[in-house]
């Protein structure tokens, strides 16, 4: 799954930021912007996958 951004907006303003498809600290660093943008964050949960690490593939190609 590719890792995307949900707001809910409730009918009386209230929102909510969700990162979905983030490991590990990877989802506050996308939405720090978005936060950062409508002012004050009033509580934040943590996800069981922030707790997890974020995988980095990496590839060596050899005689190019």
């Amino acid at each position: 799954m590719k890792p995307t951004i949900e707001i809910i907006v409730s009918p009386n303003g209230d929102f909510t930021i969700e990162g979905v498809g983030f490991k590990g600290a990877d989802c506050e660093k996308a939405t720090r912007f978005i936060e950062e943008a409508l002012g004050v964050v009033s509580r934040k949960v943590h996800k069981p996958e922030f707790h997890q690490r974020a995988v980095v593939q990496k590839q060596q190609h050899l005689g190019r």
